[in-house]
């Protein structure tokens, strides 16, 4: 297994690698949908922050933000999916000029995929109206007993 670690000098330049590669996408062809899914700001938002206000720790945005580069071969070579959650949360959205929080029907759809020696999942966000848009990579990961640590899945079933 390949073991995830964490290196708060690297940290900076991961970050800045990874939106100037997310500028650079803007729809990916999603053979599952038979659409093309944005990469918007939302998603790239999302990696760096749980919520408006609080920021993901250091280490999750890390390794979130170092597998960036994957979700959209993920996106673009999915024809199954893994997961579906459908559930009502409030959005922002601009009306009248102003921005408010309103209810509405959001759909999470999960992609899991082994790239380069390492398992992921993309998620899509829909919002009933709305494009469908990257939210999120997550990399799938165990718990080492011995050492409490965070360990990648390398996708090796013979070790995993």
């Amino acid at each position: 297994m390949a073991k995830f670690n964490f290196d708060g000098d690297d940290f900076v330049k991961t970050r800045n690698e990874a939106e100037k590669f997310y500028e650079t996408i803007d729809l990916v062809y999603c053979p599952y949908f038979q659409e093309k899914i944005a990469f918007n700001i939302k998603g790239l938002k999302h990696l760096k922050f749980k919520s408006d206000r609080q920021a993901r720790p250091y280490r999750d945005q890390y390794s979130r933000l170092k597998l960036l580069h994957l979700a959209p071969e993920v996106i673009g070579k999915s024809h199954t999916i893994k997961g579906i959650w459908k559930i009502k949360r409030l959005e922002t959205q601009k009306t009248n000029s102003r921005w408010e929080h309103v209810l509405k029907d959001v759909v999470y759809y999960e992609f899991i995929a082994v790239l380069e020696n390492v398992r992921v999942k993309v998620i899509v966000k829909a919002v009933i109206g709305g494009e469908k848009h990257f939210w999120s990579v997550i990399p799938f990961w165990g718990i080492n007993k011995e050492a409490h640590k965070r360990i990648l899945h390398s996708g090796n079933p013979e070790s995993d």
